[in-house]
C-alpha cells in the first residue's frame, strides 16, 4: 500500500510540475510589453538609439569612447566595423539580448526575418526593427541599423545606423539618421 501512495504522490507531483511548465510556456508577454517608466520595449529602444544620433568616431578609425563601448557589447576590439555592434549595444541597454554579434548577417535568422526585398507576404517593418543591406562585393549583408519609419506610401524609409556617414557608407564615422530607398533594404528582422 505504501508503494502505491508513493507512486500516486509522484504522479501528482509530476502532473503539477507539467501543468506549471505548460502554463509558463504558454503565457508569453506581448511583443511590445511595458517596461520601466511605462514605456514599451520598442519605445525604449527607439529612445536609446535616437539619443545616440551624433556620436562620432574619434579619429575616423572605428574608435572613440562611445564606439569602443558599442564594440565591447559585441565582443569586438577597437578598430572593427561597428554597425552591428551599435545594434547589439542598443538592445543590451534594455536588457534585450537578441544577438550578441558584430557580424551583420547574424541579425537575420529565418525565424526573425519579417521582410525580404522582392518576396511576397512580407510583414511591414516597424520602428526598432533591424534592417540589412546586401553588398555584392562581400556577397552578404554587410551593413545593419534600425528602421525608424517605414511608411507604406513612400519609396524610402528613415533609419538610424552606426558606422555610416552622410553618403550612406558602411565604413562611416558615426551614428546618423538617414533616408534610404526601400529598394536598398535587403532584409528586416524583428527582435521585440
Amino acid at each position: 500500500m505504501g508503494k502505491i501512495k508513493t507512486g500516486l504522490r509522484l504522479i501528482c507531483l509530476y502532473a503539477l510540475l507539467l501543468s506549471v511548465t505548460i502554463v509558463h510556456a504558454t503565457i508569453t508577454p506581448p511583443d511590445r510589453q511595458t517596461v520601466e517608466h511605462g514605456l514599451s520595449v520598442q519605445q525604449s529602444v527607439v529612445n536609446i538609439y535616437t539619443a545616440e544620433i551624433g556620436v562620432r568616431e574619434l579619429t575616423g578609425h572605428n574608435d572613440g569612447t562611445r564606439v569602443i563601448e558599442y564594440l565591447k557589447s559585441a565582443n569586438l576590439n577597437k578598430g572593427n566595423p561597428w554597425c552591428a555592434a551599435f545594434v547589439c549595444w542598443t538592445y543590451k541597454q534594455v536588457k534585450l539580448h537578441a544577438v550578441i554579434s558584430g557580424y551583420s548577417p547574424n541579425w537575420f535568422p529565418k525565424s526573425n526575418t519579417i521582410y525580404t526585398n522582392g518576396l511576397a507576404n512580407n510583414r511591414t517593418p516597424d520602428r526598432a526593427d533591424v534592417f540589412g543591406i546586401w553588398f555584392s562585393s562581400k556577397n552578404r549583408i554587410a551593413h545593419v541599423g534600425f528602421i525608424d519609419n517605414w511608411s507604406p506610401t513612400n519609396s524610402y524609409c528613415i533609419t538610424v545606423e552606426g558606422n555610416t556617414n552622410n553618403a550612406g557608407s558602411r565604413e562611416g564615422d558615426g551614428v546618423y539618421k538617414k533616408r534610404r530607398l526601400k529598394s536598398q533594404i535587403y532584409k528586416v528582422s524583428r527582435w521585440i
